[in-house]
């Protein structure tokens, strides 16, 4: 692909094309099944069809297109093993890179937005690209100072894109719903086109990840680079090493996926409690593993290195008490006030009337994981709770949808979902209850205390001198 195709008719029709051929496969099917081949075999080959031609496009569109792709791979865990193998290799290609922007697009947008002496701000500039991203790419670089960077140009017309891209999509939404058994697809694709403005703004971008490097400068499990320059469509942030997520789910040991899935797991609540902000892209290819000086170091070692700052949730009470309180209450039975909470949450809207006792049993095997002392994310176990949800004869399916998601927790929500998703990858072992004692408000048992939320002022990044 040698740019990001910005007239929306080239992008409509790519996209358009989507359930043409998700309908010509499923006819070509049916032809294989009346020639006698069986249907489950026929079934995988239509699978493997429409997995790759679904995340070919996504890929190469680029925008809206490719946040989607990236956001539905992080559930890939929750599919059945035998749609899960077909998919998987298509949904991971999304999570580290996408086709790259041609260097004379690179240099055009860098003299447009630094100045047309933009190289004299580096003292070394890689015109091919290290990542590729839904809104831009990445080059590394060396500051003026010595410093290494990484330098984020987004994508000419991205913005356009965008909001085209996921107009398309949310047309057929109901199409692409048996990718992820018992998550509607609509929904997220209306929260990532609400946060598509923000997305874009650079400035919002640097404000929030400073945040995150000033808390986290002398933290012994988390590193955030820090922002060098900020300026319009262009980004500057310390080059950080480490190893890509991505790698330890796909070759790491299991003392190596289990440190990974600790520190993932701390810094989803941690993260929120010291500094006001939910980072809401959590998936693999926005974290590195840092092993210290030595690069086969002992994982308990390891830190978690956190990028991309772009879609956030600006929570400066922390996450709502009213979760903590939920869990803590439904862990201990008390059925009577984990529904009256929900109620007065809007979680179960006015007309509705439900059991308590039947919504204690549809949210404990959901909370499984904050009961044990350790608990073992495991796909199989991601597969088993979607099944329960999506099934039309399960009782968990009838609960489950008269039940309300408020807007106010929908980010929230598919955040956690995200990052369980990913636990399910790494297969880790994770001591959840103690990161949900430490840093969920309302989750600490009465005779214990959570950590108050700090205040914020997220004040503005300056720019580094030119």
């Amino acid at each position: 692909m040698s740019d990001l195709p910005r007239k929306a008719v080239t992008r409509t029709a790519k996209l358009a094309a989507l359930p043409l051929g998700f309908a010509g496969r499923a006819t070509w099917g049916l032809g294989k099944r009346i020639g006698g081949r069986s249907a489950d075999l026929v079934g995988r080959e239509l699978q493997q069809r429409t997995a790759e031609q679904l995340f070919r496009v996504l890929g190469e569109l680029k925008g809206g297109a490719m946040k989607f792709g990236q956001a539905l791979s992080v559930f890939e865990s929750a599919l059945p093993e035998e749609v899960a193998g077909p998919y998987r290799a298509a949904l991971t290609k999304l999570q580290e890179a996408a086709p790259p922007m041609p260097t004379d697009t690179v240099h055009k947008v860098l003299a447009e937005r630094l100045g047309e002496d933009w190289r004299e701000l580096f003292t070394e500039f890689e015109d091919k690209p290290s990542a590729a991203a839904s809104i831009g790419q990445v080059h590394r670089a060396v500051w003026h100072d010595g410093r290494e960077v990484a330098v984020k140009v987004q994508y000419p017309g991205a913005g356009a894109a965008l909001l085209s891209d996921l107009s398309q999509l949310g047309r057929f939404a109901r199409l692409l719903g048996p990718l992820i058994p018992g998550m509607d697809i609509k929904p997220l694709i209306s929260e990532l086109r609400d946060r598509v403005s923000e997305e874009l703004d650079y400035a919002l971008e640097a404000e929030a990840q400073q945040a995150h490097t000033e808390e986290f400068a002398d933290d012994p499990d988390v590193r955030v680079p820090a922002v060098v320059h900020q300026g319009d469509q262009v980004l500057v942030t310390e080059w950080m090493e480490g190893v890509p997520l991505s790698e330890v789910i796909a070759n790491g040991t299991q003392e190596e996926r289990d440190r990974a899935g600790q520190l993932l797991a701390r810094f989803l609540f941690a993260g929120t409690a010291r500094t006001g902000l939910l980072h809401a892209d959590p998936h693999p290819g926005n974290f590195r593993l840092l092993t210290g000086d030595a690069p086969d170091g002992p994982a308990d070692q390891w830190r978690l290195g956190v990028l991309d700052f772009g879609t956030v949730d600006r929570l400066p009470d922390g996450l709502p008490s009213t979760i903590g309180a939920s869990l803590r209450m439904t862990l201990d039975g008390e059925a009577e006030a984990v529904y009256e909470l929900l109620c007065e949450e809007g979680f179960v809207k006015e007309s509705i009337e439900l059991d308590p006792d039947a919504v204690l049993d549809y949210l404990l095997p959901i909370i499984e994981p904050a009961q044990a002392d350790d608990f073992t994310f495991t796909r199989s176990w991601m597969r088993t709770q979607a099944a329960r949800i999506a099934d039309p004869r399960s009782p968990a399916y009838q609960l489950g949808r008269q039940l309300n998601l408020p807007p106010s927790y929908l980010l929230i929500h598919r955040v956690t979902l995200s990052t369980i998703g990913v636990l399910c990858q790494l297969g880790a072992t994770v001591r959840l209850r103690d990161e949900l004692e430490s840093w969920l408000p309302g989750f600490a048992p009465a005779d214990s205390s959570t950590p108050s939320v700090p205040e914020q002022s997220h004040p503005a990044v300056e720019e580094t001198p030119a």
